[in-house]
């Protein structure tokens, strides 16, 4: 057996271990980019290397392998990568530059304890390979603009959003010339340039609205638990959005046209979970997809210079159009 496929059968063993269920033929196909055949000659070596292996099929009869975790001496055995050292730490930098101290936090303490679980000399070396490949990366050293989240604030939200809590909210709007006190019903929290929580009034319409957290001056749980939506789904609510910001009287169909000269690095970029794209007889890209937030999408669009043109909606068209620049010396 060739080490790439040891290393293979170690990685389904984590995955038949982690899973309470167990893993099926579609998980290991997801894994390793590879196709059913390939995936039944997987298992099949698996089988012969754990022989403790469970097997059993689920109500869609669909086989599942499952390893029992029962032993901690696997982790042990096994130990961390550096690889995966790295990854643990590159996450948390990405969330606290992302606004998001608090996930941060929860990976430093995962890191942790994984570290802890190790043997000194086996720890001690993982952290230094795994430093120097950041340093190699050159993460560590990049620098950018982030967004300053309040650890206390989202501490409360954390809270309300896994029991889940009602919250009384102490919040001032765009619109508001005083603070008001809102009581909500915490559905998710949205990344982004801003961070939103998604809630819905606790009487009224039972719909879901943004709220940014930097408007928040206040927060605390009622003690009164709630009902979540069964049929809320966070992902499609924020797909309505091309960042983090909704409106309802904005949302429509988006078409951008990227120059031929601009095409190549445009094919890079995934500018919402739902685009189309389509190629030019001229080399241009055009990129179709359903959204609202046009303020988020000019400051997106500014860096493009005069590589893209806004082919609709109108209002956000006349609202780039005087700031194409075509000095720019390169692009996203």
């Amino acid at each position: 057996m060739s080490y790439s496929k040891a290393s293979d059968l170690l990685r389904v063993a984590d995955m038949a271990m982690a899973n309470f269920e167990g893993v099926s033929l579609h998980d290991v196909r997801e894994a390793f980019a590879c196709d059913h055949r390939t995936a039944q000659r997987i298992m099949r070596a698996f089988e012969t290397v754990f022989p403790q292996v469970d097997i059993e099929e689920d109500a869609d009869r669909r086989r599942r392998w499952h390893l029992p975790r029962s032993d901690p001496r696997w982790l042990q055995a096994q130990g961390i990568r550096d690889s995966e050292l790295a990854a643990l730490d590159l996450a948390a930098e990405r969330a606290a530059r992302d606004g998001a101290p608090d996930e941060a936090q929860r990976l430093q303490a995962l890191r942790d304890r994984l570290l802890a679980a190790m043997p000194a000399v086996h720890a001690r070396r993982t952290e230094a390979d795994a430093e120097a490949l950041l340093e190699a990366q050159g993460f560590a050293s990049r620098p950018g603009p982030r967004v300053v989240g309040d650890m206390k604030l989202l501490g409360t939200l954390t809270e309300a959003l896994r029991a889940p809590w009602e919250l009384k909210l102490t919040y001032r709007g765009e619109r508001d010339e005083h603070p008001r006190e809102r009581v909500l019903e915490p559905h998710g929290l949205l990344l982004g340039i801003r961070r939103y929580l998604v809630a819905r009034p606790a009487s009224g319409d039972g719909r879901m609205r943004r709220f940014r957290l930097d408007w928040i001056e206040d927060a605390a749980l009622t003690g009164r638990s709630f009902s979540r939506d069964p049929d809320f789904d966070l992902g499609r609510f924020s797909r309505q959005a091309f960042g983090s910001f909704h409106s309802d009287t904005e949302y429509g169909p988006v078409e951008w046209r990227f120059t031929p000269a601009a095409a190549k690095t445009a094919r890079q970029f995934i500018f919402h979970p739902e685009q189309e794209t389509v190629e030019e007889p001229d080399g241009a890209l055009t990129v179709r997809f359903m959204a609202s937030g046009h303020m988020e999408m000019a400051w997106h669009l500014y860096q493009w210079g005069d590589q893209v043109e806004v082919v609709s909606p109108t209002a956000l068209r006349e609202m780039v159009h005087g700031y194409r620049r075509g000095d720019f010396p390169a692009l996203p």
